[in-house]
């Protein structure tokens, strides 16, 4: 019976390899997000920064200043594997008590992602989209006072 259970065991330890490495791919699969992104407004420069904290964690700042003095929003975000998903998780100082909001992996391809989180007041939905090496969109939609609305911010790399 002892080596019955050694197989068993082995097998549920493989297969918990398999889906953290899938996760971790995930991940991976955005690395072209890493480094600093900006774009120049008339309203002043909306910037968002981006590290690789470890395998399974990526860093973000984001920051919207108005004419080099104000910054008028700030937000922090993780981008991390937790349970086996990947999930966005901001957070918006002054919002929400200060307190993170996640957003769950909802659909992938090499040059898209799209998070969910349909309990939350706005946005509901975040999406990246590399449009090539220097360049991507951040689109964020879901009901706001009852009508349906969307942003997109496209951003250059620094």
């Amino acid at each position: 019976m002892k080596p019955f259970f050694g197989i068993i065991l082995l097998a549920f330890l493989l297969s918990c390899q398999n889906k953290e490495k899938k996760n971790f791919e995930q991940l991976e699969k955005m690395n072209w997000l890493i480094g600093s992104w900006e774009r120049l407004m008339p309203e002043g420069l909306l910037t968002e920064t981006w590290t690789q904290e470890n395998d399974s964690t990526f860093i973000g700042k984001s920051y919207f200043i108005i004419n080099n003095k104000d910054t008028v929003h700030s937000e922090q975000i993780e981008l991390k594997v937790q349970q086996e998903v990947l999930v966005y998780s901001a957070t918006v100082k002054g919002q929400n008590n200060d307190e993170p909001v996640d957003f769950k992996l909802n659909s992938d391809t090499d040059n898209a992602f799209s998070f969910e989180n349909l309990k939350h007041d706005y946005p509901q939905k975040i999406v990246y989209k590399k449009v090539n090496e220097t360049s991507l969109i951040a689109t964020i939609s879901g009901k706001q006072q009852g009508k349906q609305t969307q942003e997109s911010y496209p951003m250059r790399k620094k």
